[in-house]
């Protein structure tokens, strides 16, 4: 009887990861001095997955001791939504489930989001800092900048997976990396892209207009990422040259070839579609095929530092040595990490 052939793939699961993350968010949570943060979701369509993303939302607030309520509202109804939610001093942050216009509404009601509660990060002021690589909204640098949820998911896999070297100085630790990102859209491939180089990793964004090069030059000598475009070049001329490959096309008829992964790539996939077939399995070291629950964990985050941000606001009066006293030593420098 022939031997059984085992993969030498390790596949992780968004779960395990997600885990971790939750620890933190309730360690925090521990050190609000019994304040229990508000996230307030907006639903105004019918699209299957965004119903599925509210109520996994639900559940992990609930099961983790934030409060979350939901506003189902009709299209025309969101930007009234959002202005009430601004005005609520009871909510903390605002989720809107999208698409809803699915064209560049959607844009200006991201927008219309006070930054104070953008729990997502996808208003200006974020996005500017994501792009421009600044970290912190405050010279102090008390209250650190939100990321979107999606793109810090990835990351947090990455620093999971140990791909990250923490040996090395924040902006860093990608320093040797190179990563292929299949799909620029700018709401999950664009940012993850810029993000990656920022942290010092040599990205291949891949869309199918053709090929970005993201990098911080040379020995990383550049503060915030470059974008070379790589005319005549695809995703065939630069797979095989990175460690980690990501994927995140829509569409379920879209397929990674699998002969283009150098040998023990990590694969990560965060589209809801497949984009790996089975056989990555038999190339890859390691394999996340969704990354759902990390990103939720990632929104609780999230969730959790537009508090503290808050809360460092309100304790702005104080003298500098007292800045912090509505919240214990060491939870916010624990939570407020990249």
């Amino acid at each position: 009887m022939a031997n059984e052939i085992v993969s030498p793939c390790k596949v992780v699961l968004a779960g395990t990861v997600a885990k971790g993350l939750l620890a933190e968010v309730k360690a925090g949570l521990e050190g609000l001095n019994g304040r229990q943060p508000h996230l307030q979701g907006i639903l105004a369509n019918n699209d299957a997955a965004a119903k599925v993303y509210a109520d996994w939302t639900q559940k992990t607030c609930e099961e983790n001791g934030v409060k979350y309520t939901l506003a189902s509202v009709e299209k025309d109804q969101v930007e009234e939504a959002i202005i009430n939610a601004n005005q609520d001093n009871s909510v903390d942050g605002i989720i809107i489930y999208y698409p809803i216009h699915n064209n560049r509404q959607d844009q200006y009601l991201q927008e219309c989001v006070s930054l104070s509660k953008d729990v997502e990060g996808l208003t200006h002021k974020y996005i500017f800092n994501m792009y421009q690589n600044i970290r912190f909204l405050d010279e102090q640098q008390l209250r650190k900048s939100i990321l979107p949820c999606t793109p810090l998911a990835v990351i947090k896999i990455l620093e999971y997976l140990h791909i990250y070297n923490t040996i090395l100085p924040y902006g860093n630790r990608l320093f040797g990396h190179t990563i292929c990102v299949v799909n620029r859209s700018e709401v999950v491939g664009r940012p993850l892209a810029a993000l990656l180089a920022n942290d010092g990793a040599t990205v291949y964004s891949v869309d199918v207009t053709g090929v970005q090069k993201f990098t911080r030059g040379e020995g990383l000598r550049k503060r915030k990422h470059e974008v070379e475009e790589m005319p005549g070049k695809g995703l065939k001329d630069v797979a095989g040259l990175c460690d980690v490959v990501i994927t995140g096309v829509p569409g379920e008829k879209y397929k990674f070839d699998v002969s283009l992964l150098r040998e023990g790539a990590v694969c990560i996939n965060f589209s809801s579609e497949k984009n790996f077939p089975p056989e990555v399995k038999q190339r890859a070291s390691i394999y996340v095929p969704a990354i759902g629950k990390v990103t939720i964990a990632v929104l609780l985050r999230n969730l959790l530092r537009i508090t503290q941000n808050r809360m460092l606001q309100e304790d702005g009066n104080s003298t500098s040595g007292d800045k912090q006293k509505s919240i214990p030593n060491g939870v916010v420098d624990k939570i407020l990490d990249p």
